[in-house]
């Protein structure tokens, strides 16, 4: 029986398919949060690099100014640690909002209980107008600090002390400093600030100014980073790019989705319902199958509705052939015994002879009929699992006694997927029809290859015309009716071979007739 049989290529299961795209839905919430916190850093590490570069100027400016001082008197601070001799020793930002502590808002400015020496006053007016034009551009503020911590340059808290704050007093050791501190809100949030951290922090860096290997004062700088919402607004045609591409990626997923799974699936429901009405041309196959697991469902739908269509055509014709085949023989016999009763007393004794063995002849064909009915019933439904080998089989026909002797050779000890009843209902319909077509002997030669046994049942009979060939396996036809021959022989041999897995074809013999069977062999290797 032919099977309906899918095109075998790679397809993605279903499995894989959900797997990704739930996969795909889970990372874009963690990717936006990612992108948003990498966004996020970067411009508050951007903002400490400005802020490094501004303060290393300003440092500079302070550093040559107080060189002009220490011969008034300017007070040095702490020895800054020397940690290398190159030429160039670049500050680098370090902040990094994932690993760092977000610290409170930077405390008050508070009294300082000491004197600012006079070089500083007179110094610090000049600073704090560099440190003031500079912030008109860059918006940092600046406070530069002397050795004890009081402001004496910048934007405000003039000589007020910061010695108390925390990376203030470490910068006095003459270690740089960078720190992230909550902002201090002296006005209302911007409407979308809440979509960034950015704009409720301000960036300070402490940056120590070296005279003579010491530290003479500290570079106090800060200010607010660009906040998230002004940032996608000047990178918006980036961002929206982006957009674009994630709407694409989307779409394409869910184009996957549509193709592999939803639209295969609908074509099928609709096929099976067509199926299910008897519309054989549902049996085509579909346009694409999407999953592997679509694929082999759609191969076993196929293939059971057209094992079901080829069954009703089978007992369609089966139903028509065994009543053709009951109906003639009935018929001779209902004619004989109406004849015999109504020519009861002018019927001749040889005349009422010739007429019971009419009888007698039709009731055997009947009984062979019904016999080879329960037969081929047994070969569609046999009982599967059991084992056997050709040696058992020859056994059995012997004791049996068949009308011809057979030759059997080759591995006639391999075990095969059958059982040894069966298996002698294939080889006695082959041996009888070699006996209606006038054979003398029978030869089974059997050859093991790999995991199948193919045996070649071949005799020396009148053969098979080349233009019935392709008929001899079809249930009811028969050339030798006069012999005996009811045609159903061969169809319970191919019935029960494909029962079993195996098969049947007419080879090519120069002589008779023969039949190649295939069986696949059995693992138990036990016969019963």
């Amino acid at each position: 029986m032919n099977s309906y049989h899918v095109r075998r290529k790679w397809r993605p299961s279903l499995g894989m398919i959900v797997f990704a795209v739930f996969l795909t839905v889970l990372a874009l919430p963690l990717a936006v949060t990612a992108i948003f916190r990498l966004f996020d850093n970067e411009l508050v590490r951007q903002t400490e690099r400005e802020l490094l570069a501004q303060s290393a100027v300003i440092a500079s400016v302070c550093a040559v100014e107080i060189e002009a001082w220490l011969a008034s008197g300017y007070p040095l601070g702490k020895a800054q640690p020397k940690k290398s001799d190159a030429r160039y020793n670049p500050t680098l930002a370090k902040l990094d909002l994932t690993k760092d502590l977000t610290l409170p808002p930077r405390p008050d400015a508070e009294t300082s209980s000491q004197n600012m020496h006079p070089a500083v006053a007179e110094m610090g007016a000049r600073i704090s107008r560099i440190a003031n034009l500079t912030r008109e551009k860059t918006l940092a503020g600046f406070r530069i600090v002397d050795t004890t911590g009081q402001v004496f340059a910048g934007s405000g808290e003039i000589g007020l002390s910061l010695a108390h704050v925390r990376e203030v007093a470490e910068a006095l050791e003459g270690e740089q400093r960078s720190v992230v501190r909550a902002r201090t809100k002296d006005r209302p949030d911007p409407p979308l600030s809440s979509i960034s951290r950015s704009s409720n922090i301000r960036v300070f860096t402490a940056m120590p100014v070296i005279v003579e290997g010491r530290v003479a004062a500290v570079v106090y700088a800060s200010r607010t980073p660009q906040s998230l919402t002004k940032y996608i607004y000047n990178e918006r045609w980036g961002i929206l790019l982006a957009a674009l591409s994630a709407l694409l990626a989307a779409g394409v997923i869910g184009f996957v989705f549509l193709r592999t799974v939803n639209g295969p699936l609908h074509a099928l429901l609709k096929r099976t319902r067509s199926l299910g009405e008897g519309d054989r041309s549902a049996l085509a196959p579909l346009d694409r199958y999407g999953t592997r697991e679509l694929a082999q469902l759609s191969e076993g739908i196929f293939t059971t509705a057209k094992r079901l269509f080829d069954r009703t055509d089978f007992i369609s014709t089966f139903a028509a052939h065994v009543s053709h085949e009951l109906k003639s023989p009935l018929t001779s016999i209902q004619g004989a015994a109406e004849l015999m009763r109504d020519s009861e007393d002018t019927m001749s004794a040889q005349e009422r002879r010739k007429f019971l063995d009419n009888i007698v002849s039709d009731t055997d064909r009947l009984t062979t009929t019904v016999a080879q009915l329960r037969d081929l019933a047994r070969a569609d439904n046999p009982q599967l699992g059991s084992t056997t080998t050709f040696d058992a089989v020859a056994a059995k026909l012997l004791a049996d006694g068949r009308p011809l002797p057979i030759e059997i050779a080759g591995d006639v000890d391999v075990p095969i997927a059958i059982s040894t009843d069966n298996a002698a209902i294939v080889v006695s319909h082959l041996i009888d029809n070699a006996a209606r077509h006038r054979a003398q002997t029978v030869k089974i030669t059997v050859q093991k290859e790999g995991t199948v046994l193919k045996a070649t049942v071949t005799d020396d009979g009148s053969g098979i015309a080349e233009g019935i060939r392709e008929k001899i396996f079809e249930p009811f036809y028969s050339t030798e009716r006069e012999a005996g021959g009811t045609g159903m022989g061969l169809a319970i041999v191919r019935t029960m071979l494909e029962a079993h897995g195996g098969s049947i074809r007419l080879g090519r013999y120069e002589t008779g007739t023969a039949f190649v069977i295939e069986l696949p062999c059995s693992r138990s290797g036990t016969s019963r």
